[in-house]
């Protein structure tokens, strides 16, 4: 069977520089920096003060109040970040099979906040209390079923749970979906919205955060003084199309999705292997399964999230899987402005691979510094680039050793 080409026609995002595509797009240019103190819960107790909120968001300006009440955080944002993509994509459901459309959107967590304050009132007063949607508002398949309630999408729709790796892990899902013939439209992406007492606790005792009290400090990847993940939130949601579908009504393209490489590590419960040979893999499929050679790879998205491990041994994957050209492939890490979106960071993170190939804008690594001796790749940290970019790679790595990696390409 003869795989159909799939592209990008609608992008959707809210995070902590911006609650729309736009936004932060202008803000990521910018190398605007969206960490700040913790305003969610007291943190008084907490060594950890920072993280990379969503600002001024309001679910009514997305979805009616009984739909919003409904809904967690995390999945509210799916919902809104899918609304702006199907807006973008100029995707009139009318029009569409909806059996033809369908979702995938992960959250690496769900609701952390229902757990809580359901465990505290089992505790204070009883199982009788428990609010009596707590199953539906906290499961983390949630954000796909309500996008899909929400756009009438009525085709697969399943998520992929794989911590960090969920949003690049559910398009390229949905990108193979597409590929074989299940689906003409797919809307794909990750949200998360865990910035909570116990998912920031959790995160300290297990050394994974960031205890900086420096905002522009705090989330340094590659940088020899990293000291951990900030931790975000927010989504990405993107409308993948067949071609032939996308040029039937005319759409704007934004770029071509040619590779996608899942592999695991095999090794730890949260540390990639440490010569890297799992991500490589990934990123040597996706290049073989695009045709691509390594040297034609002009920008990577890494995963880069200012752990030592991480960073250290993605450098390693990167290394191991483009030989030489590693030495002229730019490198950024967008989480040096947003923090770790955790299930959402893959979604955000292939909303500026497209936009980096239409705009050929390569940003900042904002924050780094100073890397050390086996840091020694190209990662964009003295200031943003402006050049033709025609291939850009998305890298994920996931607690239990889950590598996702997508390939784009500028549509021809």
């Amino acid at each position: 069977m003869n795989k159909r080409r799939v592209v990008v026609t609608g992008l959707g995002a809210v995070t902590p520089v911006g609650n729309n595509v736009e936004a932060f797009w202008e803000s990521v240019k910018a190398g605007k920096v969206g960490i700040g103190e913790i305003t969610k819960f007291d943190t008084a107790d907490f060594k950890v003060k920072l993280a990379a909120e969503v600002k001024d968001f309001n679910a009514k300006d997305y979805m009616d109040f009984k739909s919003a009440k409904r809904m967690e955080l995390f999945s509210q944002y799916a919902v809104a970040a899918a609304k702006e993509a199907m807006t973008d994509a100029r995707i009139d459901m009318e029009k569409e099979d909806p059996f033809r459309v369908g979702v995938i959107v992960g959250s690496g967590i769900g609701s952390l906040q229902a757990m809580e304050n359901a465990a505290l009132r089992l505790a204070e007063r009883g199982p009788s209390k428990v609010d009596p949607l707590l199953v539906p508002k906290m499961i983390s398949n949630m954000a796909a079923g309500n996008v899909s309630i929400a756009t009438g999408a009525r085709g697969k729709c399943t998520n992929v749970v794989t911590a960090c790796a969920s949003g690049t892990h559910c398009i390229g899902d949905a990108y193979r979906a597409i590929q074989y013939g299940d689906a003409e439209v797919m809307l794909a992406g990750g949200t998360e919205g865990a910035i909570s007492p116990v998912g920031v606790a959790g995160f300290t005792n297990l050394t994974a955060l960031s205890t900086s009290q420096d905002p522009y400090r705090a989330s340094i990847p590659f940088d020899k003084d990293r000291g951990g993940f900030v931790i975000g939130e927010g989504a990405g949601v993107v409308v993948l199309e067949e071609l032939e579908h996308a040029k039937a009504r005319n759409a704007k393209i934004y770029a071509e999705v040619v590779g996608y490489g899942a592999t695991a590590d095999a090794y730890h419960i949260t540390s990639p292997i440490e010569d890297g040979s799992g991500a490589a893999r990934a990123m040597t499929d996706a290049m073989k399964e695009a045709g691509a050679l390594p040297e034609e790879i002009d920008y990577i998205n890494a995963h880069g999230t200012g752990t030592h491990h991480n960073d250290l041994f993605e450098t390693r994957a990167i290394k191991a899987a483009l030989g030489e050209a590693a030495k002229k492939v730019k490198i950024n890490s967008t989480k040096s402005m947003i923090g770790h979106l955790l299930g959402a960071a893959g979604g955000v993170e292939f909303v500026v691979c497209a936009k980096s190939v239409e705009e050929g804008f390569i940003h900042q690594t904002v924050g780094t510094k100073e890397t050390e001796e086996e840091l020694d790749l190209d990662y964009c940290i003295d200031g943003p680039s402006q050049q033709e970019v025609k291939y850009a790679m998305s890298n994920s790595l996931g607690f239990g050793g889950h590598n996702a990696v997508l390939l784009l390409k500028k549509y021809q």
